[in-house]
């Protein structure tokens, strides 16, 4: 099995990479992939959905009662009559959500790579890690990554032009070394990514451009099915930097069967 102490030393054994080679590669895997990047967005949607619904649903209602009533103070008042259940319940479901969308995230990783390998993928394979086990560290995972990126806004933006690298690497790091602890997952995403940042960083923007032009080409509906390629960038990224151990691979479809 893979350790952070292998994982490290093959980040000392890297040799160059190149943009050209790893951004053609990304595309070339794309191909097999964006019906798999649409259902991803799909799939996250459903799931965001209700808690969407029971957080905007009671303010459409204030709105338009502010607007048939003309109270200046009809704000002030729902929040103030907000009940605590309401807002466990809201900062609950946020926490779930959240981390069951990092978790179909994750395994979008484990998809490219069996399709990257050619091998059969199927709609249970994004619930992968929506098991008891791994549950506990996506939720931290998560939580970590958005109250770092909350850091890094309120310094200024600039701090998270950084993060993005590292952050970006976290649901990789995670799909394909889920016997990591949540500290070891962290460290390997920021040494993965200090490794090759002025890459990794050129790659992701780029890759984020290109969705989006060649999406909102399309009159934005393109977007659903372009919006997953900037994962592809990070996964070649990952296999190049640190591929995959086929040992540990066997061991996991002997595994996964439940």
């Amino acid at each position: 099995m893979n350790t952070i102490t292998t994982f490290l030393e093959k980040l000392e054994q890297i040799k160059a990479l190149d943009f050209g080679d790893i951004f053609n590669k990304s595309i070339e895997l794309f191909k097999k992939t964006w019906l798999q990047g649409f259902l991803l967005l799909v799939i996250t949607i459903a799931i965001m959905l209700p808690i969407i619904i029971v957080l905007y649903v009671p303010l459409i209602g204030l709105v338009v009662a502010q607007g048939e009533n003309a109270d200046p103070a009809a704000f002030t008042n729902f929040f103030a009559g907000m009940s605590v259940l309401y807002v466990v319940f809201v900062i609950v479901g946020v926490l779930v959500l959240g981390s069951v969308a990092f978790a179909i995230n994750a395994a979008f990783y484990r998809i490219m790579k069996k399709m990257d390998d050619n091998q059969e993928v199927t709609i249970k394979d994004f619930f992968y890690f929506l098991k008891k086990k791994y549950l506990g560290k996506t939720t931290l995972l998560m939580l970590f990554s958005v109250f770092a990126a909350m850091l890094s806004v309120i310094l200024f933006y600039v701090p998270l032009l950084y993060m993005i690298v590292p952050l970006s690497f976290i649901a990789a790091v995670f799909a394909f070394n889920p016997h990591f602890s949540v500290s070891d997952i962290i460290k390997a995403s920021f040494k993965l990514a200090n490794k090759k940042w002025m890459l990794a960083f050129g790659l992701i923007i780029v890759s984020q451009l290109l969705s989006q032009i060649v999406g909102g080409l399309a009159c934005g509906v393109g977007l659903l099915f372009t919006s997953a390629f900037v994962y592809h960038p990070v996964y070649i990224l990952y296999k190049k930097m640190i591929g995959f151990n086929e040992k540990d691979a066997i061991e996991e479809i002997g595994t996964s069967v439940d």
